[in-house]
């Protein structure tokens, strides 16, 4: 048991240094997605992230805009879990033909004004799957898309990106 314990003890620290948060382009992209958000929806934008049949990378990369890094929340993006809450739908994935009923419904039940971005190749054109017997291929087959985010997949930073492309075509 001892020898277990000093096993666990003696390596001491192994982890990375942590690198500076202060990354210049995602807080440029954050200022003015900050100012886009509150001229237009009042300080907070509500994003509803659907898998509609990933591989879910492109989900990890959404999940590290919630990390302390990131921290999109200090920019006054949300995700929630209802469509009913939402602005913004983010759809990943190339939509399986389970989720295809399942994604127009999402869309129905979020209120308008609202948004639908496509991040990742899979959402954007259907990836490999393309349409099959078991895809509908990318998002704009199945509900209309406003934003396409390319990348598989695609980085917080160009996620952010299409986040304000969205704000800015809709405000034109």
């Amino acid at each position: 048991m001892f020898r277990i314990l000093k096993q666990a003890l003696t390596p001491g620290v192994v982890t990375e240094p942590v690198s500076d948060p202060t990354d210049a382009e995602l807080e440029r992209i954050g200022v003015e997605l900050r100012r886009r958000i509150d001229a237009r929806f009042g300080h907070s934008l509500a994003i509803r992230q659907v898998d509609a049949g990933s591989c879910n990378g492109c989900e990890l990369e959404i999940h590290a805009l919630n990390n302390p890094y990131h921290d999109v929340e200090r920019f006054g993006v949300h995700f929630v879990a209802s469509p009913r809450h939402a602005d913004v739908l983010l759809v990943t994935g190339p939509v399986s033909r389970h989720m295809e009923t399942a994604l127009r419904r999402t869309w129905r039940a979020t209120p308008a004004p609202k948004f639908v971005i496509a991040a990742g190749d899979c959402a954007c054109t259907g990836g490999e799957f393309g349409v099959s017997y078991a895809s509908c291929g990318a998002v704009e087959n199945v509900v209309p898309v406003d934003v396409k985010i390319p990348g598989c997949p695609p980085t917080p930073v160009e996620l952010l990106q299409g986040l304000l492309a969205a704000l800015r075509e809709g405000s034109a």
